[in-house]
């Protein structure tokens, strides 16, 4: 049976990376190409596939990425042939992406599952920004108007998980895949070997 893509996104402190450090491992996270340099012990092919600005203008040229964005001076896409080749293999792969790169993943694979995950109230998620000690007060500010813009956005998801809590976050998003592997337009080869 194939694999499927499982997008992931959700305002700053909703705690897209604790959930999904948590996943199980038989889970492959997207790997990213990126035009930064490599930080001390990042190896190409592992946490980036580190590539030149003129490689990555030409992989988004040639229709080779899913999405692409640009952050703090530096580039980065979502090669379509590695998250093709993971499903091709089964595995269910992870994009932990923002909403912008989202919607042009489902623009371009309709059949990616998008899932929004979200605090239970926005004075939680400031809490949690605060809790930080990371960020100044008006980058909170910022995070907060962000958000709100983001939660306006959630009715082009598939999927919304409210992050009460990690576990029964993370149980929520292997209830969604486990059903999305179960939906007949997925499961075309058992189909076929039955009639």
């Amino acid at each position: 049976m194939e694999g499927l893509l499982v997008v992931i996104s959700g305002p700053s402190g909703a705690g897209k990376g604790t959930i999904v450090k948590a996943l199980p491992s038989d889970y492959a996270l997207s790997i990213s190409a990126t035009t930064r340099s490599p930080r001390p012990g990042e190896t190409h092919g592992k946490e980036y596939f580190f590539v030149s600005k003129n490689e990555l203008e030409k992989m988004q040229a040639e229709d080779d990425l899913l999405e692409y964005a640009e952050y703090a001076g530096n580039f980065y896409g979502t090669p379509r042939k590695y998250v093709e080749e993971q499903i091709s293999m089964g595995k269910i792969v992870i994009l932990e992406i923002e909403v912008v790169g989202a919607l042009q993943v489902k623009e371009k694979l309709p059949e990616a599952v998008l899932i929004f995950i979200v605090p239970p109230t926005l004075a939680e998620l400031e809490r949690r920004l605060i809790g930080r000690n990371t960020e100044e007060a008006d980058v909170v500010e910022y995070r907060l108007n962000r958000a709100v813009e983001e939660v306006g956005l959630v009715s082009t998801y598939d999927y919304l998980v409210v992050n009460d809590n990690i576990p029964d976050a993370v149980r929520k998003i292997k209830t969604i895949v486990n059903a999305e592997k179960l939906k007949p337009s997925r499961s075309k080869a058992a189909i076929n070997g039955f009639i």
